[in-house]
């Protein structure tokens, strides 16, 4: 019985503790099964949980419940994701809600270097279907990870020609892994995985999807992405919610502009009159603003200079190309290279404008 993966199950289902407190705990903790083998008394010092909520925690006993889950997920090869783990999608921990424990089926690099979202109405017209084709063609010499809630619509026109291009794309579900919702997208769910995409959900098995799971998934959306792409919605809906929660996480949000009494673009000019999204006409026009051709010119000059790296170099600038930012202890475990060399190495980098330094001793390729 995987013990870490029992305690982290046992966590998500304690009364009166959310994933806000689920991750003070982790934070001050570690690790779940800390959280349950701590004192109440220490439990109950810790800002944000108090009493009630300490008492919940020692007070719960439905481990074995658990085990079934365990045996779910190790059947169907899924992956439990937990906060402190490396795979994680890390864009989610700079929200104050993240899942405590996602379950994933699929090979896509859920930390990959460019994420986006596509969203849009269940109803989209043939304008819709065609804004979303162009936009994501023309993002293809950038290889974005395309994440979309598999919902009819503008979500499915997303994957469907995400994975005709052979372009990694991420369903997020309101649901468990053990169904597809519609229905109707069961085979290309099963394509997105082949293709090397994914399905992610941070709800269990047997979790039908209910309607008020879907704010529930579109935070996850919004959250693990750099930037939403909204196609076409009306005032009110899934898609709208998204955004909002995009920008409430600081995500850069972009919108497709429609006739001004066309229902199915209100939500679209709504969010661009009122700024909460910038106007896009292609995926040229996200390219700009996300100042992707910079970083490509970027990557071209690091290439460049790569040849003239020492040994310890070239480790370090391999390592940051795979994650956004590291912490110098961490750059110092992956890399086994002693501390000091590593100092000496990062101010080489960084002499030669390779690497940023930024606060918290945390580094970044620049």
């Amino acid at each position: 019985m995987n013990t870490d993966l029992l305690y982290q199950l046992a966590l998500t289902q304690v009364p009166n503790i959310g994933t806000v407190h689920a991750r003070i705990l982790t934070d001050e903790l570690g690790n779940a099964e800390a959280i349950f083998k701590a004192k109440k008394a220490t439990l109950e010092k810790i800002e944000g949980i108090g009493e009630v909520r300490a008492k919940s925690i020692k007070a719960f006993e439905a481990f074995k419940e658990q085990e079934t889950e365990i045996d779910f997920i190790e059947k169907y090869k899924i992956k439990p994701l937990f906060l402190t783990d490396e795979d994680y999608p890390k864009r989610l921990l700079h929200c104050y809600d993240p899942p405590t424990l996602l379950f994933y089926r699929g090979t896509a690099n859920l930390n990959h270097t460019k994420i986006i979202s596509i969203i849009g109405t269940r109803s989209n017209t043939d304008y819709g279907k065609q804004m979303t084709e162009t936009i994501l063609e023309q993002l293809l010499p950038q290889q974005p990870l395309v994440v979309s809630g598999l919902a009819y619509g503008i979500d499915a026109i997303a994957h469907k020609f995400s994975v005709k291009q052979q372009l990694q794309t991420v369903g997020v579900l309101a649901h468990g892994l053990d169904k597809i919702y519609p229905s109707q997208n069961t085979t290309l769910a099963k394509e997105m995985i082949a293709t090397g995409g994914g399905l992610l959900t941070e709800f269990r098995k047997e979790t039908k999807p209910d309607r008020h799971n879907f704010p529930t998934r579109n935070r996850i959306v919004a959250g693990m992405c750099d930037a939403t792409i909204v196609i076409e919605t009306g005032k009110k809906g899934g898609s709208m919610i998204t955004a909002n929660l995009a920008n409430n996480y600081n995500r850069d949000v972009f919108a497709v502009p429609g006739k001004a009494t066309d229902s199915k673009s209100e939500g679209c000019n709504y969010l661009i009159q009122s700024n909460k999204a910038a106007l896009i006409r292609n995926g040229e026009d996200i390219i700009a603003q996300m100042g992707w051709e910079e970083q490509q010119k970027k990557k071209v000059i690091q290439k460049q200079l790569f040849v003239d790296l020492t040994a310890d170099e070239r480790l370090i600038v391999e390592l940051l190309q795979q994650q956004q930012q590291l912490h110098v202890d961490e750059i110092n475990l992956h890399t086994a290279i002693s501390s000091s060399s590593v100092a000496a190495a990062l101010l080489m980098l960084e002499m030669n404008g390779i690497v940023n330094s930024l606060p918290g001793k945390m580094y970044s390729l620049k």
